[in-house]
C-alpha cells in the first residue's frame, strides 16, 4: 500500500496541540494519525518481510533526504519534540509492546524510545500488564527515564533532549495547553554510540510487536522481526508538535515561551 493509505492529514477535524499555535482557529499545523493493519508488513530492501511487526513510521528528512538531516539534527545538543494523543476509534491492543517514537541508528538500536503496552516476552506472560497503559520513556539501554498515564482525550507532549557529545538525556512533559516542564534530570546515555555511529532516523508512527507464539520453534520466538502471533487489527495514533530544535536561546515550552535546558 502506498504511505497515504496509513496516514490522514486532518485539518480543521482535529485540534492540534496547543502549545504552538495561539489561535487555534489558525493553527500553524494540523494533526495526522498514523495507523497500522495486517498489510503494515514492511520489506527492507526488498529482502525478508518483517512479519512478525505491524509497522507505520514516517522519519524526518530535509530536502527528501533523511541522513542529510543527521548532520543539523544529530550533533551538539538538540530537542526532539513530539505530540501524542490516543484514537478512540483505533484503539491499540495494549497487550501488545509498542514503540511510537525514536532515533535509530544503522545499527538498529534507539538512542532514546516512547512505549506503550505490554512488553515482549518469551513466552508470553499475563497481559495485558499493569502499567501498559502509561507511556514509557527509555534510554539507549532501555532504562525507564519517565513514564505517565496515556489517558485518553488528552495531548500529551514530550521533548527529549539529546546532547550528542556527551551521551547525556532529558525528558520535558506536559498534557494539553500547559507548558512543558522537565520531569528528568540530566540522565546518561553513556551505551550509546558516539559520533557519526550514534546519528540515526527520527521515527514517529506505531511499531507493533507480537506475542510469543507457543506453536513455534524457540528460534522463532526469538526472532522478534519475522515470527509471533499479530491479529491484524486496525490501530492507530493521532501526533502533533513534531519538530527538531538546537538549545540556543533556551527549549521551547509552548507559547512563544522558553526554558532552560535540563543542566
Amino acid at each position: 500500500m502506498n504511505a497515504s493509505y496509513y496516514t490522514q492529514l486532518l485539518g480543521h477535524a482535529l485540534d492540534a496541540t496547543p502549545l504552538w499555535s495561539s489561535n487555534l482557529r489558525s493553527p500553524i499545523e494540523q494533526p495526522m494519525t498514523i495507523s497500522i493493519d495486517n498489510t503494515s508488513i514492511f520489506v527492507p530492501g526488498g529482502s525478508t518481510p518483517q512479519n512478525g511487526f505491524r509497522r507505520t513510521e514516517l522519519i524526518a528528512q530535509k530536502d527528501g533526504n533523511h541522513t542529510a538531516l543527521n548532520a543539523i539534527a544529530d550533533v551538539g545538543t538538540t530537542v526532539f519534540h513530539v505530540s501524542i494523543l490516543e484514537d478512540l476509534e483505533k484503539p491499540l491492543n495494549m497487550s501488545h509492546e509498542y514503540q511510537i517514537v525514536w532515533i535509530e541508528p544503522n545499527d538498529g538500536t534507539h538512542v532514546f524510545e516512547i512505549q506503550l503496552g505490554s512488553p515482549f516476552t518469551i513466552p508470553t506472560g499475563t497481559v495485558p500488564v499493569s502499567d501498559a497503559r502509561y507511556l514509557k520513556v527509555r534510554n539507549h539501554a532501555l532504562n525507564l527515564l519517565f513514564e505517565t498515564p496515556f489517558t485518553s482525550n488528552d495531548w500529551h507532549n514530550f521533548a527529549v533532549q539529546i546532547d550528542w557529545t556527551n551521551l547525556t538525556l532529558g525528558v520535558f512533559y506536559s498534557t494539553n495547553g500547559e507548558p512543558l516542564k522537565a520531569v528528568t534530570g540530566l540522565v546518561e546515555n553513556s551505551s550509546a554510540s558516539p559520533g557519526a555511529a550514534g546519528q540515526g532516523d527520527y521515527h514517529f508512527g506505531v511499531l507493533k510487536l507480537p506475542l510469543a507464539d507457543p506453536n513455534e520453534t524457540a528460534a522463532q520466538q526469538s526472532d522478534v522481526v519475522h515470527f509471533g502471533i499479530q491479529e491484524g487489527a486496525t490501530e492507530a495514533l493521532t501526533y502533533s508538535g513534531v519538530f527538531i530544535e538546537g538549545i540556543t536561546g533556551g527549549v521551547s515550552a509552548g507559547y512563544g515561551k522558553t526554558i532552560a535546558p535540563i543542566s
